[in-house]
Formats: structure tokens, sequence, C-alpha cells
């Protein structure tokens, strides 16, 4: 930080000190943010970007059982600021280093501590106890107001809408409604990420981060322009589901959460884009989650042949598709042929009726397939709901890891009450004791936890691909996949499971369970291996499918998962988003995704040094907006003024690997 701005924090806050009513004041690195914090009755914060205000004074609080309020009419009674410049070496994730600079605001009271940080890119608070013994929560007040009726992106719970205690269970995957604050729906809980637009484009994102051991945060409107904070309160008693793979909560207290002394709890993000695309590329919620400790160089993150969407739909073999050991060394052949570093089994490989992962039907023979896979190169990842691996972590991990088994696809979570959020805190650290990864699914958004605990690969938290087996043809999910980037995504990565190779334009797609298809083109497929964030990336065709189409396939399996850069070169919210990364052999891959609109668009490739650079281009072929399956592969030159015109289809896709050329030199 500037040494004048320093010491324009320093004179504030000691002018503070001996006025009425305290105030404080803090801005981001750059100055264009600032964070106003004033105490009265209660405290209050109000967010401002170049004067304009972007959040009115919001209240917040957390109130103990015992009476106790962190927060109300209290007065600091030391505050202090520091500037912070750092960069955090990022694991599986989409960059390798992380630029960590803000400024931060620490008010220190009798019995907590209220830190508040300004990034450049938005702001963010946490209360942190004194307490020297373990309490409980009672609630907490988490207010966002806004100075106007601005519009949203709302994702609604799609649990039972009976009652508020319902939406609690759901799968935190819907599609987004945009609507005016005001016309939320008071009866239905949001889930976290949401995007608010204030004037002259800027865009308001809010989600949280480092969260370990606390209820997840939902949102509710009040009918004006406030949004609050709402968390599921602690579970007093559960039951396992009809399904055997969940515990639904029966009844609950009257508290939300059980803290240690000396808690720390997690961050409320309030990010802020002045372009959208910067929402695409938004760090805040991996800096804000905790560090991840030990070794994590056997972490392998990598593609995934999936099974399960594709219906094990498999033809041209001399044998009976399905859940058996032929079909599974058939997926690994496919995985090993191409590179792909694992396969999935997906649901059908344990026997149903027994929530006990020993039990494996008596079609598949896993210690053989354990060992053809290693023999192949090619690991093995097991799917189970949730309740049977929370039953025995400690056992089936051993078990599992000594097999061979490479990772756990834990599914139907549905909650993020704090016994849930302790559990996946838990199964982080037991399945990193065997060098085990987890992809989460059923699941809320990453907060942190994948920083922490990098074996955490993906979670979803994301209404992907799957929906496509069986959703309506009136849900557009081409509009959808140009939307998450700029809101879900910020939160972390997620498993959409993309690729397919039976794609349909609007009016076209039909739900077929056994012979899915996607809306949109086989660009847009492509093209989402590199917008999306997913260090775990299903490819979720059948591998028959796949082998007739070599030239997409090829594609696929070149594509990293983790990424030395990323850069967020154009988009916006709902239209279309243009992403490119930089892979660890120094080339770069580049994507598009369109909505339905045609359109033409110029790239900026400046990223590229000045060497001569060779572009392996999928594009729309003439006719995509007919026949979604139609693409072209063309081989051309990085532009020398580095400005490429290309066409996006209605519903298209564009995707590039653009390597050195032979001879040349940087």
């Amino acid at each position: 930080m500037k040494r004048e701005l320093f010491s324009l924090f320093f004179a504030t806050l000691s002018l503070c000190a001996f006025a009425g009513p305290k105030s404080y004041s803090l801005a981001s690195p750059d100055g264009k943010l600032k964070v106003n914090v004033t105490e009265g009755k209660e405290i209050c914060y109000s967010v401002s970007l170049n004067g304009t205000q972007l959040l009115s004074p919001s209240p917040i609080s957390m109130t103990l059982t015992d009476g106790s309020v962190y927060g109300g009419a209290v007065k600091a009674k030391n505050a202090s600021v520091k500037a912070v410049k750092n960069t955090i070496k990022a694991v599986a994730y989409k960059k390798a280093e992380v630029k960590d600079n803000y400024n931060e605001l620490s008010l220190q009271y009798a019995s907590f501590d209220l830190k508040f940080r300004a990034y450049d890119e938005g702001v963010a608070y946490r209360f942190v106890s004194k307490a020297t013994k373990p309490f409980i929560v009672l609630g907490e007040q988490a207010t966002f107001s806004f100075p106007k009726d601005w519009q949203a992106y709302i994702p609604y719970s799609n649990g039972d809408t009976a009652s508020i205690a319902k939406q609690y269970l759901n799968s935190f995957e819907n599609y987004y409604v945009h609507t005016k604050l005001t016309k939320v729906n008071q009866n239905r809980l949001v889930f976290l990420p949401i995007v608010v637009e204030a004037p002259e484009g800027v865009k308001i994102c809010i989600t949280e981060s480092d969260l370990l051991n606390y209820p997840g945060m939902f949102l509710r409107s009040n009918g004006t322009n406030t949004l609050k904070g709402v968390m599921a309160e602690y579970p007093k008693t559960t039951k396992q589901g009809t399904n055997l793979m969940q515990s639904p909560v029966f009844t609950r207290e009257d508290y939300i959460a059980k803290a240690e002394a000396g808690e720390a709890f997690p961050w409320r993000i309030i990010m802020v884009a002045t372009k959208d695309k910067d929402l695409t590329n938004n760090d805040m919620a991996y800096r804000l989650g905790s560090a991840p400790n030990g070794d994590w160089s056997w972490l392998k993150p990598g593609k995934v042949a999936w099974d399960w969407w594709n219906n094990w739909n498999l033809y041209g073999v001399d044998f009976k598709a399905g859940i058996n050991t032929q079909t599974y060394k058939y997926y690994i052949d496919f995985a090993a042929a191409h590179n792909i570093e694992y396969i999935v089994m997906d649901e059908g490989w344990r026997v149903k009726n027994k929530a006990n992962l020993f039990y494996v039907v008596p079609e598949i023979d896993m210690e053989e397939l354990c060992r053809y896979g290693k023999e192949k190169n090619v690991g093995i990842f097991l799917w189970s709901g949730y309740y049977p691996f929370y039953d025995k972590m400690e056992e089936v991990c051993k078990h599992y890891s000594q097999m061979g088994i490479k990772g756990f696809k834990l599914d139907f979570i549905g909650r993020d009450d704090q016994v849930m959020v302790d559990f996946l805190t838990k199964a982080a650290q037991t399945a990193a004791k065997y060098h085990l990864m987890l992809d989460l699914h059923g699941m809320y958004k990453p907060a942190g936890l994948n920083r922490t605990y990098p074996n955490v690969v993906n979670l979803e938290g994301v209404a992907g691909l799957e929906q496509m087996k069986w959703q309506s043809p009136s849900v557009d999910q081409v509009t959808y996949d140009v939307t998450i980037p700029y809101i879900r995504m910020t939160a972390g990565p997620m498993d959409y499971t993309q690729g397919a190779m039976r794609n349909a334009i609007k009016g076209n797609y039909v739900p077929i369970n056994t012979e899915p298809m996607s809306q949109g083109t086989r660009c847009h497929q492509l093209a989402e291996y590199i917008v999306f964030d997913s260090p775990l990336a299903m490819l979720c065709d059948s591998p028959s499918n796949y082998m007739k189409e070599p030239e997409c396939t090829g594609f696929i399996a070149s594509v990293p998962t983790t990424w030395q850069q990323t850069i967020a070169l154009d988009g916006a919210i709902g239209e279309f988003v243009v992403t490119a990364r930089q892979a660890a052999d120094s080339s770069w891959f580049v994507g598009a995704l369109n909505n339905w609109t045609e359109r033409d668009i110029t790239i900026d490739l400046h990223f590229l040094d000045n060497a001569l650079y060779d572009m392996a281009i999928f594009q729309d072929g003439a006719n995509a907006d007919r026949n979604a399956c139609d693409f072209k592969q063309v081989s051309a030159k990085a532009p020398a003024n580095r400005l490429l015109k290309i066409h996006l289809a209605p519903g298209g896709g564009w995707a590039a690997h653009c390597r050195l050329a032979r001879g040349s030199r940087r």
C-alpha cells in the first residue's frame, strides 16, 4: 500500500478514537473500493465504489445462547489497519499463483474481534471470538442492504417449499431467476452465490468462504432492497433416508452452531466487478479459505471417463454392457488409449438396500478392476451416497485405498447445517490421510474447503449436464452455461460433467435417459473444458460415441484440468464468455461459449508473447445452426496484430490450442 494511503487510514482511526459515535474507513489497495464501519445502537457497514454506494449501511452481529452479543451497542477498544501484499502458491487450481493483496481493518472488542478486508476485487468481513471455552451461537445477523431496487440473479432452493425448514434440504442445483430485489420470493430460501446488478454495469456477487465448522448461509428477502442471511438450525434428530444414501433432519435445535474457544467464523464476501468478465476470474473465495497443511505432491487431478450419464450404453462390443467387470475394463481401455487419468464407477457397483460400502455386487470383481487399472495406468473413483461413507469413514478409506482406489464421488449431501459441514471437513481430512480425492455431489457451493483440503477436487452445486437426461425442453441450458461462469464459478470449481457428443439446436432437444444429448453445438461442449473450472473434468458420454469422434476426443484429452494462469478475455453475463488458460507446458487454451444469439466477436490474444504461434481451432460448422453436431477443425497462425475475429453459432462455442510454432523463439 502507498505510504500516504496508510497514513490516511491511521489518521482516520486515531481521530475516531476521540470522537463521538465512532466510524472507520478502509479502502482497497487501488483506492476505488471503500468500506465504512459505524458504531451506534448496532455495528453497520457499507460499501462504495468510486464514491457511489453499492451497499447501504447494513447491520451485522452474532448472538450467543448465554445472551451475549458480538455487535450491538459496543465500542471498539482498539482499531488497527495493516496492508498485506502476498502470493499464494495454489494447489489444484485455475492458476499456479494467486496474488493476495489487501488492506485489513481489525476492530478489537472485549469479547470478539471484527475484521474487514478490502481487495481491489471486493470486500469481506468476519467475526473472531475471544471466548476461552466452547459456546453456542443462537443466531447471526448478516445483512446486505442495497441503495435501490436493482436487478439480481437469484437461485432458489429446490427443496420442499412447504416451509423454510424443509428448504434447507436441497441439492443446490437450480436455474437463475432474473428479478428485482423487491420481487424476490419471501417464502423461498436463496442459496449462494448471487449477483446483483448495480448502475454503470457494476456487478456485486455475494458468497462466503472458510466454511469449515459452521452452517452455510442462505439469503432471504423481506420484500425490500435488503437480503438477510439465514442459517439452518443445528440438527436435533436425523433419520436415514429411504434411499439409504442420506439422513434428512427431522427436528432441529433452537440454535445454529456449537463453537470452540477462539472460533474464527466464515468470511462474508462481497465481490465487485466493473466488467462482467472479471467475475469469471475472481479469487476471493480461494484466498479467504484457510491455507492447506501437509504434503500434497501425491494429488493428481485429471479427466474422468464417466458411466452413469451415458447409461453404460456401449455398442460394437461382443459382451452385454452394464454394471459388470467387462464393461468397466472397456472404460479403462478407452481411458488408457486416450490418456484419460481416471474412470468413475457410479451408482450400481455396491449392493442395493445395504448402506454398507463393503458389499460389492457379484457381477463386479473390484480387486481385478483395480489391478487392471493399475496395469493400464488408469485410476478408479467410486460413487457413494454420503451416509454409507459417513457411517464407516475410516474403515472405508483405509480398505479402498489399500485396494488401489483413488477417490470417492459422494452424493446426496443435500444440507449445509453445521453437522454436515463438519462431516465434510472430517471427510476431507480422512480421505487425505489415505491419499484419496473427493468429488462432492448434491452439494452446496465451494466455500474454501477446496483450498484447505485440495483433495476436494470438485464440488457440484450446479445444474449441470446431468439435468439433460430428464429436463424439460423448455429449460434453457445454453443460457445457463453462459451465466454460471459469472455467478456459481466465483465460489470455486464445479462438476458440470460436460462432453456430450449428441448435440441439439434450440427446439430439437428432447430428454432421453439412455441416449442423452446436450443443448447447443459440439464446439459449445468442447469449449466448456476450457471455460469451466473443473480439476476433475468428466467425459460424460459413451466411449463408443467418443471413439467415433477422434478429433473431438483427442482435443478433450489434451485439455489440462489445472492451470498456470487464467485470463478473463471478454463476455457479458447470460450472453457469452471468453477465457484463456495457460498450461504447464506454456501453451495456451482459449474457449468461448455463446447463448442462443448468433454473434461475431474479436478475441484479443495479446497475452501471447511476440513469438509465432500455431493454433489448432475447433469452430462451429457452417450448418451448426441446423445441426448442432456440425463443427470444423482449422489450423492457423495466431494473427500478428493478436486480434482474431470469430463467429459463434446460436448455442455455439469456439476452442483453440495455441502452441509455439516449431523453430520459433520467444
